[in-house]
């Protein structure tokens, strides 16, 4: 995914500096997602052509509502995130099946267990997300301005 191009929607004043909500337009910023290929993450969003993104900028640029941004997001935060929404709520479910088989619990039992490890690693993944500490570091970056 190339990094998105946006317009400045607002600015508002935070605890932590500057924050910039961006109108990316999500077809220009994924062509996978233009193609009709993507990873999945907006299945549960709809099939909006716009999306607002809450965004900081790290260095004090000049911008104003209206301005043209390119975002950026960090490559291992991307990676942590696919970890967390992912990783966990898998691991969960082949630590809890792979319980069922060693007690050899049956194949019935094996796939409750499946599913509660699923929900487990969802709930963790989402209480881990809901922690200011760790959702900070997935806000994407004003890059420049264009």
């Amino acid at each position: 995914m190339d990094n998105p191009v946006g317009t400045i929607q607002s600015i508002h004043n935070a605890y932590d500096g500057r924050r910039f909500t961006v109108a990316v337009d999500v077809s220009v910023a994924c062509p996978r997602c233009a193609a009709g290929k993507g990873c999945g993450a907006g299945i549960f969003t709809g099939r909006r052509q716009t999306q607002s993104v809450d965004a900081i900028a790290d260095e004090p640029l000049s911008l104003a509502v209206g301005d043209s941004v390119q975002l950026q997001l960090v490559e291992t935060s991307l990676l942590n995130a696919a970890f967390i929404v992912y990783g966990i709520p898998l691991a969960g479910a082949l630590g809890a099946a792979a319980l069922a088989y060693v007690l050899r619990l049956g194949d019935a039992a094996a796939a409750l267990a499946a599913v509660f490890g699923l929900t487990v690693g969802v709930l963790v993944g989402r209480w881990r997300l809901a922690r200011p500490s760790c959702l900070h570091q997935f806000v994407p970056r004003v890059e420049k301005r264009i």
